[in-house]
C-alpha cells in the first residue's frame, strides 16, 4: 500500500515538474515573440534595384548611394495626367502624411514623361501636393533609364514592353513598390484599391522597424 502511495506521489509530483516546465517554455516563446522577429510577418524579396541615375525636383543628382539604408516607396505618375495619377497620388500624400516623421522613409515618384515634366514642373507639382523634398523626390531623367527602373528594378510594368522604340512607349501603371534598406523589393500594391493601400503602410511599418 505504501509502495502505490510513493508511486502515486511520485507520478504527481512528475506532473508537476512537466506543467511547470511546459510553462516555462511558453512564456519564453512569448518574451521571444515580442522582442524578435520570430512573430513578424516575413515579406518575400521580389528583386534588387539596379544602380540608377535621376534628378529630383529641386535640380539635385539621385543615386541609388542616396537611399541606401532607406526604406522608400517607389511609384510612376506624369504632372498632366487626368486620369488615374491624380487619384495615384492623394492616396500616397495620406501614406505620406502617417509616415512623413520617419527619418529613414521617403517617397520617389518618377516622372514617366520627362519631356514634358521639367524640373520646374516637377517642383510645382511637389509643392501643390505639400511634399517635403527631405522625404518625397519627384524625379526625372532620361525616358529609357526611367522605364527601365520601372520595369527591370521595382516591377512596375513588363519588361516585354521594352521591345518597342522608346519613342513609342508610354507606361501608366498604377502600382506602387515598397523598398527596404537593403535596395530589395519587397511588394507590389494596387495605388487604387484601399486594402491595398492599408496594406502597404502596414508593410512599410515592418520593414522600417526591421
Amino acid at each position: 500500500m505504501s509502495r502505490q502511495r510513493t508511486f502515486a506521489g511520485m507520478r504527481k509530483k512528475l506532473v508537476l515538474y512537466v506543467g511547470f516546465f511546459a510553462v516555462l517554455v511558453a512564456v519564453y516563446l512569448i518574451v521571444l515573440n515580442a522582442f524578435t522577429d520570430m512573430g513578424r510577418p516575413k515579406l518575400p524579396l521580389l528583386n534588387t534595384v539596379m544602380p540608377f541615375s535621376f534628378v529630383r525636383h529641386d535640380g539635385r543628382p539621385v543615386t541609388e548611394k542616396d537611399v541606401a539604408g532607406k526604406v522608400y516607396i517607389a511609384e510612376y505618375f506624369f504632372t498632366t495626367c487626368k486620369g488615374i495619377c491624380p487619384k495615384m497620388n492623394r492616396n500616397m500624400v495620406k501614406i505620406y502624411e502617417e509616415l512623413k516623421s520617419e527619418p529613414d522613409f521617403l517617397i520617389l515618384s518618377h516622372t514617366v514623361d520627362p519631356d514634358t515634366d521639367s524640373i520646374p514642373t516637377l517642383k510645382r507639382y511637389a509643392d501643390s501636393l505639400g511634399a517635403d523634398v527631405r522625404n518625397w523626390w519627384f524625379m526625372t531623367g532620361t525616358k529609357e533609364s526611367l522605364y527601365k527602373a520601372a520595369r527591370e528594378s521595382y516591377l512596375l510594368d513588363d519588361p516585354k514592353n521594352s521591345s518597342k522604340n522608346i519613342t513609342e512607349q508610354f507606361l501608366h501603371t498604377q502600382f506602387f513598390a515598397l523598398v527596404d534598406r537593403n535596395g530589395q523589393v519587397r511588394g507590389i500594391y494596387d495605388g487604387l484599391k484601399k486594402d491595398e493601400l492599408e496594406q502597404l503602410l502596414a508593410d512599410t511599418r515592418i520593414v522600417l522597424n526591421q
